[in-house]
């Protein structure tokens, strides 16, 4: 046997390149968007846009790729958790947009987005106000229902 054949073959590992990561936020609602090129193709937590039946969340989450001319080169990629369908909508919303951006590094991009709807690329800093004691919300107070 040759002493090649003992030694150990080392492995060739191929470095990742990292992709565009943006976040979009809504209420209790976090979205992370990838956009890779590709197709036109849009996920949403591994499962394609076209399988959302509400055609008003689709249509709020498609919004971004109107302002975007191609649109049909990039494959898109989503992840969110959190609340309830309408803000993970505006969440999802949120992170595509910037991920565009930050794809394309389009300054006319942004400013046409920023134009078009503010809330696009800025996120809603709006949180619940936490309840407070001597009441039954953040605000109401308990009243005497009788005398």
């Amino acid at each position: 046997m040759s002493s090649d054949t003992l030694t150990k073959k080392k492995h060739s590992r191929t470095k990742k390149v990292a992709l565009p990561n943006a976040r979009g936020k809504r209420k209790e609602s976090v979205a992370r968007a990838v956009v890779t090129p590709g197709t036109g193709n849009v996920f949403i937590n591994k499962a394609h846009v076209s399988t959302i039946t509400n055609a008003q969340l689709r249509m709020v989450i498609l919004e971004p790729l109107d302002y975007f001319p191609g649109h049909n080169t990039v494959d898109i990629r989503v992840s969110v958790f959190g609340g309830g369908t309408g803000g993970q909508a505006q969440a999802v919303r949120t992170a595509i947009a910037k991920a565009l951006v930050e794809y394309t590094k389009d300054d006319g991009l942004r400013a046409t987005m920023l134009k078009a709807d503010r809330s696009l690329l800025v996120e809603d800093s709006r949180r619940v106000e936490p309840k407070k004691f001597k009441g039954p919300k953040a605000r109401a107070r308990f009243t005497k229902s009788y005398r």
